[in-house]
């Protein structure tokens, strides 16, 4: 075809689309040759030579196509790229001057879609307001010609550049209706998906390459994607096939140079970054591309490094200051963080994640500061008042503990953010709203973490979190943040552990199912784990995991093995070869790994029968579930019959549910028989008699669950359960009894510890009081009645400082009778000599003037002070 005069521009344009750029290029070559001023040919030449790197033909095919076509700004915005592509950045300035000047001069010749398209990117290089651009060039002309390509890509990729995701995400996939399988779109859906439905996007960039295999940038997006989970190889390998496309292009070798830093390769590092630089020396992207994904790998110093050296090629260059403004406030940086920020919002208005950025810190202005030697903690007011001090207290135990135990000091003050509302958290921690999983997050110097408020219903032990982080503080410093993910998580988990059993993770039903699935991930690939977990479970399944590799090492080499990798990490070893040079071959480590894995497995309850039954072996049960134990309504609300009672055979369809019934629970009896210490059969078993309200009969099952594995934890444990029943049935001895031993496995049993501590209240027993209270507070500090508890126990045993500390959460809590708070709270710092007493008891009397008590106490405390005050003095007094 490309020696034929009258070849087809489509099918040409259809090559390049499909990756053919050698064809293209010969081609639309040949066609210049016999078309000179043919400006889609000239466009079309000069993009496939960018797009195999050979940059200074580009130049030569685009200046002779401009000195046969120097009217067309569509020709001048592709000699743009060309100009830029060869390092002739006041040439490619000049055109965008030339472009503006033009169309604002003759606007009238330049209203067709395509000319808009060009203009508006010009304007915007100009310092046009991008949103702007948006409404009133690019949308018009996307409408005006819903066919043209350009269109979409050019309003999706301005989305994209502005973190309007969603707004990207449309673009696109309007796009994609009007020309499906454009690897361009497919590529663009892909980044505008990635921070939120990564599925989706792999899935868009998997079709972008059938579509076309050498699509550049489908395939920076699966190196991109390799190096966040680590597998440094398979992105060199990605890398290769790129660069047998273009051998220059730049994002390539600035991800080379990323590799390279991060196995401590300078020599190659350098030379990448060179290599990404050789035709346009002083390409602010590339320096802005290698910082940000060194900060993504929390390498933040080095990042702001980078950043700073691409703003030295370019002082305007937005994407670089926005992404140092957030390196320098996770470094800690403040005040020149937040004031970058300031200045690339006022600069760009449209930016979703500057934007979100400065308004965050309009609202964590009104946060409340607690400061200690050691800690710098920013908190909501109300929160701060509540729990501020525990908070403090926490943090202190974690660095004692743990800063002891690494043989390292943190030497600056570590700053820990806690927000009440979870966008906030999400816009601080990455960016944009959203990422509902995660609880907290460490930056090396800064910790932020949702406050327990920002997850209702769904209880979080703070406390494990906050010391989670705080192990990260510690071992991120000692290793200069070179650790790799999987190994950061590994040792805080196993920490939480350690600090207290019931904290961190445990081997359960669905991680033994994982185990025995072959589910478990190979140590030297453990990071990528955490990327784009199939459910939620997997990525708890891959802290875990990461917890038992720290578990194995120290129990089969010793902590101070583990301590000598972090210290050879923080020198610069790559990760694979510390471990082998304190432990073992890595070959040998991986099988010794697995099995001990699969003991840890067979210690779950090795008594219980973990066989999972098939569907049809349950499904009489659930037959009896919905014609025996579901109660008929009546229009009134009320059940047709008690708890135990078979459906009377005047019921509708009485004789068909006898049948059924008796076939269904012949069929189940007969099956548990057969497994008579099946966990998953038992559980059944004592839900379905709970359904029922059947309690006698839930008690078996669930006492057989806790004697063959009492190490369970969660809402719907046996333990939960059988507390349930006793509670039901009045037994309350029991019931103490069964919650004790909950409240020993689980960290998040809210309702047992507070249900412990109001059992224990009316027995006088004070210290299980404040155990089971601590325990709660642990969970929700927001919560009056814990407090009011702990209030009691401070007055009964006369613990002054307990007294005061609950009295004064309480006044935050809005009490029913606050009189009575302010009361007890004076009591107790008058019996610790703290003049506040006095304010306190005016407090009670203004809110209950006729309060006897507080009156008695105020004269009192009158009486005490009333020789201090009125007594004569010497030079005064009468004969």
């Amino acid at each position: 075809m490309g020696n034929l005069p009258g070849a087809d521009l489509k099918e040409a344009q259809g090559l390049f689309l499909s990756g053919d750029y050698s064809e293209c290029i010969q081609t639309a070559e040949e066609m210049v040759r016999h078309r000179p001023a043919s400006e889609d040919w000239e466009v079309l030449l000069s993009q496939a030579l960018l797009a195999t790197g050979k940059y200074p033909e580009a130049y030569q095919a685009i200046t002779n196509a401009l000195e046969e076509n120097a009217w067309s700004i569509r020709l001048q915005w592709q000699a743009r790229e060309v100009f830029l592509r060869n390092g002739l950045t006041e040439a490619a300035g000049e055109i965008t001057d030339r472009i503006v000047e033009r169309v604002n001069a003759q606007p009238a010749s330049y209203r067709e879609a395509e000319s808009l398209f060009v203009f508006g990117q010009a304007a915007l290089l100009k310092g046009a307001d991008p949103k702007l651009v948006l409404d009133t060039l690019f949308d018009p002309a996307r409408k005006s010609d819903p066919s043209l390509r350009e269109g979409y890509l050019v309003s999706g990729g301005l989305a994209l550049d502005k973190h309007d995701f969603a707004l990207a995400a449309k673009r696109f996939e309007e796009g994609l209706k009007k020309l499906p399988g454009d690897s361009d779109l497919l590529c663009g859906l892909a980044q505008a998906y990635a921070p939120s439905d990564p599925a989706l996007a792999a899935d868009s960039v998997e079709k972008a390459l059938e579509r076309n295999s050498n699509h550049v940038g489908s395939l920076l997006l699966l190196v991109d994607h390799s190096i966040d989970g680590e597998d440094y190889t398979g992105a060199a390998r990605l890398l290769d096939r790129i660069q047998t496309i273009n051998p220059w292009e730049p994002d390539a070798w600035s991800y080379r140079s990323v590799i390279a830093h991060l196995q401590h390769e300078p020599e190659l590092e350098d030379t990448a970054r060179l290599s990404a630089l050789k035709y346009w020396t002083n390409n602010p992207r590339v320096d802005q591309l290698i910082g940000e994904k060194l900060s993504q790998n929390y390498r933040f110093a080095e990042g702001a490094t980078h950043q700073r050296q691409a703003l030295s090629f370019d002082p305007e260059y937005l994407p670089a200051k926005a992404q140092l403004a957030q390196d320098l406030l996770r470094l800690g940086e403040e005040s020149e963080g937040w004031n970058l920020a300031d200045k690339v919002q006022k600069k760009d208005g449209y930016d979703v994640e500057i934007f979100n950025l400065t308004t965050l810190h309009d609202t964590m202005g009104k946060f409340t500061t607690l400061t200690n030697q050691d800690f710098v903690v920013r908190m909501g007011t109300h929160e701060a008042a509540v729990y501020g001090g525990q908070v403090l207290d926490l943090l202190e135990r974690a660095r004692s503990n743990l800063c002891a135990k690494y043989g390292f000091e943190v030497k600056r003050p570590t700053i820990v953010e806690v927000f009440p509302e979870q966008k906030d958290f999400a816009v601080r921690t990455f960016g944009m709203p959203g990422n509902p999983g995660y609880l907290g997050v460490c930056f090396g110097s800064l910790i932020t973490a949702n406050s327990p408020a920002a997850h209702p219903g769904h209880p979080v032990n703070w406390n494990s979190v906050l010391y989670h982080e705080f192990c990260h503080v510690v071992t991120l410093q000692m290793t200069r943040n070179k650790m790799p993910r999987w190994l950061s998580e590994g040792i805080s988990v196993y920490e939480e552990g350690q600090a207290n059993p019931s904290w961190g993770q445990r081997m359960d039903p669905r991680y033994r199912e994982m185990v025995m699935g072959g589910e478990l991930t190979p140590i030297s690939k453990l990071s990528a784990a955490f990327l784009a977990p199939p459910t939620p479970v997997h990525l708890q399944f891959a802290y875990y995991e990461s917890s038992l590799v720290v578990e194995f090492l120290v129990k089969k080499f010793g902590l101070d093995q583990l301590k000598a990798v972090l210290a050879d990490l923080g020198a610069g070893t790559e990760i694979n070869h510390a471990i082998e040079a304190h432990t073992a071959p890595l070959d040998k480590l991986e099988q010794d790994f697995v099995t001990f894995v699969h003991q840890r497995v067979e210690q779950l309850a090795p008594g219980l029968d973990w066989e999972k039954p098939k569907l049809e072996d349950l499904a009489s049960l659930k037959s009896v579930s919905s014609l025996v134990s579901a109660p008929r309504e009546e229009s009134n609300g009320k059940s047709t019959r008690e708890k135990n009672q078979e459906p009377s055979s005047d019921t509708t369809g009485g004789e068909s549910d006898s049948s059924v019934t008796g076939v269904g629970l012949g069929g189940f009896a007969n099956w548990l028989a057969k497994h008579p210490t099946n966990y998953y059969g038992l559980m059944e078993q004592a839900k379905e008699s709970l359904a029922k309200k059947d309690y006698e009969s839930a008690k078996p099952p669930l006492k057989k669950l806790l004697e063959l594995y009492p190490t369970q934890t969660g809402s719907e444990s046996a333990y939960a359960m059988l507390g349930a029943v006793y509670r039901a049935l009045g037994e309350t001895n029991s019931e103490c009894e069964i919650f004790a031993r909950f409240a020993k496995e689980d960290d998040e049993a809210k309702d047992a510890y507070l249900r412990l501590a109001e059992l224990a209240a009316p027995t006088g027993d004070w210290t299980a009081v404040v155990d089971n209270v601590q325990r709660c507070l642990a969970v929700d500090p927001l919560s009056a009645t814990p407090y009011q508890l702990l209030a009691q126990a401070g007055k009964h045993t006369g613990n002054n400082s307990q007294a005061i500390l609950a009295n004064s959460a309480l006044l935050q809590l809005d009490p029913p009778n606050p009189a009575e708070v302010h009361f007890d709270l004076a009591q107790a710092l008058r019996r610790s000599g703290d003049p506040a007493a006095k304010r306190h008891v005016l407090q009670a009397l203004e809110d209950a003037p006729r309060y006897r008590a507080a009156l008695k106490l105020l004269l009192e405390m009158n009486n005490e002070a009333q020789p201090f005050r009125e007594g004569p003095r010497a030079d005064n007094a009468s004969p």
